[in-house]
């Protein structure tokens, strides 16, 4: 059934086809990407092992973070709705851990029936995922459920940027809706223009034009390449503001424990699951009409 679903959805231009940018994205899957990979969730949940905690891949992808959160010691439970994502955390798995506690299904966050089955978890790691469902807020809310109380959740949001947001939804509809023949003609320039400035903006303060690209592989293990191209092509595609995640969190017994936003497109949260939270009579009009209410909001520091 999910197969079916997808299949139509990218027939369609309603959905573009993430597994198969994964698939060649593998084809550059090295150990040093790998333990980019691992390092990257040791940052953010400052742990250096996750031995013994049952970790849920939310919308595995490549199977990268998977197989990293496996090599940290987790027991792992990755799923996907995208059949290509399954196939290749799959190749992942039989290739780097076949005897490792990890388990690959089929299905999809927005699903209820499905997570129902799936129990709880120390850390539930959904990063680029949630906000290309097709229905962002119900994916955000499905997640809840999959926190232990004391657990994780980390996620990656792409942020509300206004205008711009909207035009670029406006070029991943007609990236998906356009014959795959001519798709190269939509990508091709929009890499060449933005890397064309980046390159020239690096040359004016005398950096090293290329570093992005090697950054790119260093900190999370990824390409700028395909990074690229599931950009342009990630639809559906939702975007909202870090305060409009953070409130929702705080309203369901979540306490953000990190936050680091890359480059004003994307936010990375994590939030630790807690009781839920019961704000006393006339709180929040008492926050609205306080300048010392509002100056209790974290603060959201730019990623360097």
């Amino acid at each position: 059934m999910v197969r079916t679903e997808h299949a139509q959805e990218v027939s369609t231009g309603k959905r573009f086809e993430f597994g198969r940018n994964w698939h060649r994205f593998l084809t550059l899957l090295d150990e040093d990407r790998i333990a980019a990979a691992e390092q990257s969730l040791q940052r953010m949940l400052e742990a250096e092992r996750l031995d013994g905690q049952r970790f849920l891949d939310v919308g595995s992808g490549s199977g990268l973070f998977s197989l990293a959160a496996v090599r940290l010691g987790a027991q792992v439970y990755s799923f996907d709705y995208d059949p290509q994502s399954m196939a290749c955390t799959r190749f992942l798995k039989e290739s780097y851990a076949p005897g490792a506690p990890w388990t690959i299904e089929k299905g999809s966050v927005l699903d209820s029936t499905f997570l129902a089955t799936l129990g709880q978890f120390d850390i539930v790691y959904a990063w680029g995922v949630l906000h290309h469902t097709g229905a962002m807020w119900d994916a955000l809310r499905n997640a809840t459920s999959l926190v232990r109380d004391g657990g994780s959740l980390y996620l990656a949001i792409y942020n509300d940027q206004g205008s711009r947001s909207q035009r670029w939804k406006l070029v991943k509809r007609a990236y998906n809706r356009a014959p795959a023949v001519l798709r190269p003609f939509i990508h091709f320039p929009i890499i060449f223009y933005h890397e064309a400035r980046s390159f020239l903006g690096d040359l004016a303060r005398r950096r090293n034009p290329l570093r992005r690209w090697k950054t790119k592989k260093t900190f999370r293990g990824m390409s700028v390449w395909y990074d690229w191209l599931d950009w342009i092509g990630g639809y559906p595609f939702e975007v909202a503001k870090p305060e409009e995640i953070f409130d929702f969190y705080r309203s369901r017994g979540f306490v953000m424990t990190k936050l680091k936003t890359e480059g004003g497109t994307l936010n990375e949260f994590v939030f630790t699951k807690g009781p839920p939270r019961v704000d006393p009579p006339g709180h929040w009009e008492r926050q609205e009409q306080s300048k010392a209410g509002m100056s209790q909001r974290p603060r959201f520091i730019e990623a360097p």
